[in-house]
């Protein structure tokens, strides 16, 4: 599982958050995307070394990179002065990355941080990057495209499910279920949204036009909404199991299938479409 789960992370520190980061519009960003590269490659590096004080002081790299990137959230507030619920998305894309980046610091020394095992720490890395950052931004975009309550409902539900999942891992397993049933009804909300876009020729959120008539796009835009169905079941299963004691996947298996799916299905298509769609943008 360790080799498949350091992939999935190199794939949000490489690709996913300076990919994500290029949907943002903000001229304070752009300083961070151009040396992302230079806190992600260490700890990119990181995850591939034994626990030790190098790979640890490498992870701290990248946890200083996330730390930087949190510090834009404030000042974006404070130059918006929005709590509109596609801001809100945006904001907790922002801020989501630094919590993965200070569990890997502490999984890489080999340190228990607040109680967490060392396993725990780990999936704690891909979840921030993937349900987090990518969840996140992607809910805030598909938000802009909708002016009622489903998209609103999309923007609101992701970084609230994300935070209940966060705030279930110091509380319990049943806090960590409501967290989980909160973060799915929001994915769906996003998977329906994507699937009206594709119905109704929508840019997801960058302009009013309609898509081009490229199917790559559109299939990227299909692939990353019906992940969604199958990977958010999943990890209802896993919280229920969690809190009830019924049979569920181990978190090998739930690695191997919700992890891997939502990060190429969902977080790798999605990312990419809506790069493809701003680029035609007129």
């Amino acid at each position: 599982m360790s080799v498949l789960v350091s992939l999935i992370v190199m794939l949000g520190m490489l690709v996913i958050v300076p990919a994500g980061l290029r949907l943002i519009d903000a001229a304070g960003l752009a300083a961070i995307r151009r040396t992302w590269p230079l806190f992600a490659v260490p700890g990119a590096v990181a995850l591939w070394l034994p626990r030790s004080a190098t790979a640890t002081g490498l992870a701290a790299v990248y946890a200083l990179g996330t730390l930087v990137l949190a510090a834009q959230a404030p000042r974006r507030l404070a130059r918006t002065r929005s709590l509109a619920p596609a801001e809100i998305a945006v904001l907790t894309a922002l801020v989501t990355p630094s919590v993965a980046g200070v569990a890997l610091v502490a999984e890489r020394s080999g340190q228990e941080l607040f109680g967490f095992s060392l396993p725990i720490l780990a999936l704690t890395v891909p979840h921030f990057h993937f349900a987090g950052f990518a969840a996140a931004l992607v809910a805030g975009l598909v938000c802009r495209t909708s002016a009622g309550p489903t998209g609103r409902f999309a923007a609101l539900s992701v970084p609230l499910g994300t935070l209940l999942v966060l705030a279930g891992y110091f509380l319990d397993d049943w806090a960590e279920l409501l967290g989980a049933l909160v973060l799915t009804a929001g994915m769906w909300a996003v998977a329906l949204l994507t699937w009206r876009d594709i119905r109704t020729g929508d840019r997801g959120g960058f302009t009013r036009d309609p898509l081009p008539r490229d199917r790559f796009t559109r299939g990227l835009l299909a692939v990353s909404a019906a992940v969604l169905v199958v990977t958010m079941l999943l990890a209802l299963s896993w919280a229920l199991g969690e809190a009830t004691g019924l049979p569920h996947p181990t978190l090998t298996w739930m690695a191997a299938t919700h992890g891997l799916g939502n990060a190429l299905g969902f977080a790798l298509c999605s990312v990419l479409a809506r790069q493809r769609l701003k680029e035609t943008a007129p």
